[in-house]
Order: structure tokens, then C-alpha cells, then sequence
């Protein structure tokens, strides 16, 4: 059967080999040297860009990108894994990326929107998503009427940015919560007072998505007195098999921040399942270690399902 030329432009978009580029910081990171081999296994062609070793060049004669000195090869789509210590140099870069016509799994308005944990918060709210009540306290602001506000005591204090609960503590005492707000405060950083949803015991729900599906999901549990479950402050990890109520809060979510790619925490309280952060570059290697699945490949797949989308179009 002879083929049109429409027809004939789709399947050579398919065949072709592809550059995708993933923005990290170094190929031995675990989920970018997995994205590699993932890239590698689908028959294309992996480049790392490390957004610290870029120059963003804007000229009235369009953009321009220099990734080691010398003018970037422009991928078919970019994958960014940006760490929370380089999120403006990462957004600096996947941007100029997008105006020279990169598309990028994550965009940088997702990106961003994530990174920020109120602001994250804020927007999945207004969408009417379950989230726990948070207020924010500014530097020296009187703390009293936002903590009746959200629940009283105890009360989960997080600082705006941050990851691996890193800058998330829990105020059990009025003199606990009274030292935190004085100490940031002095250091000129506002912080968020979350409610405490105790009747989790410490454990959380990590959903992975990717476009429109859960890849895979977990349980993560918090060790002795530690009420952080993030595996890198020790907590345990065991595969789990979520609802669909889970999985469609998870999908909507990641959906409402801009995000084709996300790490759903969810707990689940006495109200039901609750979303507490949306993570736009989130780790794999505990979930691929509890599930056996390969996640690295999920991802992969969803960037080439975009760009056979853009390729039709």
C-alpha cells in the first residue's frame, strides 16, 4: 500500500535517531546515568548539559547557547533533572533551550511552580485538591493567630525550598516553635506552618508520573522518632498498589502544575488521601530498588511519545 507524504514524515520522525538531552549536573548521578542507558537501549543518543557549565547569549538576532565554550548541538527534546541548588541556573538554561526550539519534558513554568512549596500549594488548593491547611509566617510576623489557624500544636514547620526533607521539622512545643521562627527569622527566611496529620505514623505515598499514568509508587515509613519518611533521612521503602483515587489525584496534580513528569507525595489522614509536595525532578532509584520497575525507561518513553506528538503536528 503506497504511503502519503504525511504518512512517510511520521514514520521517519519515529525512526530517526534522536539527541535528548538530559540537564544535570553530572553523568554519575544515579537517575541520569540510568535515563542514559535507558536512552541508549531505545536506540538514541544521550547528552548530558550541565546548566553550571553553560552561557545564555541574547542578541537581537535571536538566542544562542554555549555549553563548554563552545555553541550547544541543539537536542530533539531535553529532560531536565534540576537540583534545588542550581533551580535558577537550570531555568536559565532550559529556557533559552525552549526559545531555540527544544522542547523540554518538564517546562521551566512547571518547573517552578513545584519548586516553590507554597506557591505549589497555593495553586493546587484554589484547584480544590486535598492539601493540608498551611499558612505563611514572615520574618518577626506574630505566629499565634496562623497556628490556631492551621491545627495548633504540633505543627510541621518547612522552609519554602528544599528537598529530601531537608528544612522540614516538627514543633511539638510552644518553646520548640518559638526557636525555629526566632532562628529563621534572624536569618531573614520565611517559613511555612503546616498541619501535623499524625495519624499517618509517619508514612507517606511516592507516586510516579509520567504523562498519564503512575509508573510506580511507594510507601515510605519513617524510622524511630523521626516523622520525615524521605529515604534519605533513613526512612524505609516498600512497593505498594495505590487506588485509582490515588492515582488520578496523583495524574490531576502533576496535570494542573504544567509537569509531564513528577513525584506525587501523598498521606493519607483520616479525610482521606491528602497531596503534601510535587516534586519536578524527582528521584528514582528508591522507588526502582522497592518496585523492580524501571522507571528510568517510563520517562524515556513519555519524551519520545512527545516527540513523535510534535513531529505530527
Amino acid at each position: 500500500m503506497e504511503m502519503n507524504a504525511s504518512s512517510q514524515r511520521r514514520l521517519a520522525g519515529r525512526s530517526r535517531r534522536r539527541r535528548i538531552a538530559i540537564l544535570s549536573r553530572k553523568k554519575c548521578l544515579y537517575a541520569t546515568r540510568r535515563l542514559s542507558e535507558e536512552i541508549r537501549r531505545a536506540g538514541h543518543t544521550p547528552v548530558v548539559i550541565d546548566p553550571l557549565a553553560c552561557a545564555v547569549l541574547v542578541t537581537d538576532k535571536g538566542p544562542g547557547l554555549l555549553h563548554r565554550g563552545r555553541p550547544a548541538a541543539l537536542p530533539d527534546l531535553v529532560i531536565p533533572r534540576i537540583g534545588a541548588s542550581v533551580t535558577e541556573a537550570g531555568l536559565t538554561v532550559l529556557t533559552q533551550l525552549e526559545l531555540l526550539g527544544c522542547p523540554s519534558l518538564n517546562r521551566p513554568g512547571g518547573i517552578r511552580q513545584s519548586r516553590d512549596k507554597l506557591m505549589c500549594l497555593q495553586i493546587l488548593g484554589a484547584s480544590g485538591f486535598p492539601v493540608p491547611a498551611t499558612s505563611l509566617v514572615p520574618p518577626g510576623a506574630d505566629a499565634e493567630p496562623l497556628l490556631r489557624a492551621v491545627g495548633g500544636l504540633p505543627v510541621v514547620v518547612k522552609l519554602l525550598k528544599g528537598t529530601q526533607g531537608v528544612g522540614v521539622m516538627l514543633a511539638r512545643t510552644q518553646e520548640e516553635l518559638k526557636t525555629l521562627l526566632s532562628t529563621f527569622g534572624e536569618l531573614g527566611h520565611a517559613v511555612l506552618l503546616q498541619h501535623f496529620i499524625g495519624e499517618a505514623k509517619g508514612s507517606d505515598l511516592r507516586l510516579f508520573v509520567t504523562g498519564s499514568r503512575v509508573a510506580g509508587a511507594m510507601c515510605r515509613q519513617a524510622r524511630g522518632g523521626e516523622f520525615r519518611s524521605n529515604i534519605h533521612r533513613g526512612g524505609d521503602a516498600v512497593p505498594v498498589s495505590v487506588g485509582r483515587d490515588c492515582e488520578r489525584l496523583a495524574v490531576e496534580a502533576a496535570k494542573t502544575l504544567g509537569l509531564e513528569v513528577a513525584g506525587v507525595d501523598l498521606i493519607v489522614s483520616d479525610r482521606g488521601p491528602m497531596l503534601i509536595e510535587v516534586n519536578s525532578s524527582p528521584g528514582f532509584e528508591g522507588l526502582e530498588g522497592a518496585t523492580g520497575r524501571n522507571i528510568a525507561a517510563s520517562v524515556v518513553a513519555r519524551g519520545l511519545e512527545l516527540i513523535g506528538a510534535r513531529a505530527q503536528t
